[in-house]
């Protein structure tokens, strides 16, 4: 069997210059600017909105087995920012239309995870709503371990750090390869860091579309 090529990625200096194209282990271990899309996805069909958090691989190169944004993936060369709509259907199985998501911004993100690994992303960060519970969505296995819902509300007082944990409910891979109905206590520790100014782009949307009341409020939250 052939093996599967190696993901190219367009990347840019910290200006969003475009620079050329490099493969993915290079981007990584370099720093090198590339491109994400991310899709935060929230569930208000039960009255009391519910965001859905991804339970990421345990095999994944970056953030290992945490929970974090609905859906996410790299833009690879060429792409456009619309193309990042297949991310949707290849971990969730949802079809949807670039022009249904509701864009939050682009955020610069940099995560250096040690000196051989060194993740700098231009975030095009979107927000998507269905009326799906957890066990409706089909999960790409080698990506996602698992789809936990929590109440929106309590998600930010948990990033502001006014709350410690708070309760998901959803679907986790079990020794089986199957997904099967799990609950998980959601702390700060379990989550992928975001910066603070992160959190204040995706939750100022949230709060302009009546989703969360009181917004977010810069304090002592994750990243």
């Amino acid at each position: 069997m052939q093996a599967k090529s190696e993901e190219q990625f367009d990347i840019y200096d910290g200006d969003r210059n475009w620079l050329g194209v490099a493969p993915r282990s290079e981007v990584h271990a370099k720093g090198l600017w590339h491109q994400t899309f991310q899709c935060w996805i929230v569930n208000r069909s039960t009255g009391t909105p519910q965001l859905y958090l991804q339970l990421r691989a345990p095999n994944k190169d970056l953030f290992p087995s945490l929970l974090d944004i609905s859906c996410a993936g790299h833009l690879e060369a060429g792409e456009s920012v619309e193309a990042g709509v297949r991310e949707l259907e290849e971990e969730l199985g949802l079809t949807a239309r670039f022009e249904d998501l509701i864009p939050c911004g682009m955020f610069a993100e940099e995560d250096v995870i040690s000196p051989t690994l060194i993740d700098r992303e231009f975030c095009h960060v979107f927000l998507y709503e269905v009326s799906k519970d957890t066990e409706e969505f089909v999960l790409q296995a080698e990506e996602v371990s698992g789809l936990f819902a929590v109440d929106l509300q309590a998600f930010a007082r948990l990033v502001q750090g006014e709350l410690t944990e708070i309760p998901g409910t959803g679907i986790r891979s079990a020794d089986d390869g199957e997904y099967r109905e799990a609950g998980m206590t959601v702390t700060r520790e379990k989550l992928v860091p975001h910066p603070q100014a992160y959190y204040e782009l995706l939750f100022g949307e949230m709060t302009r579309q009546g989703w969360l009341v009181g917004g977010y409020s810069a304090g002592s939250g994750v990243g």
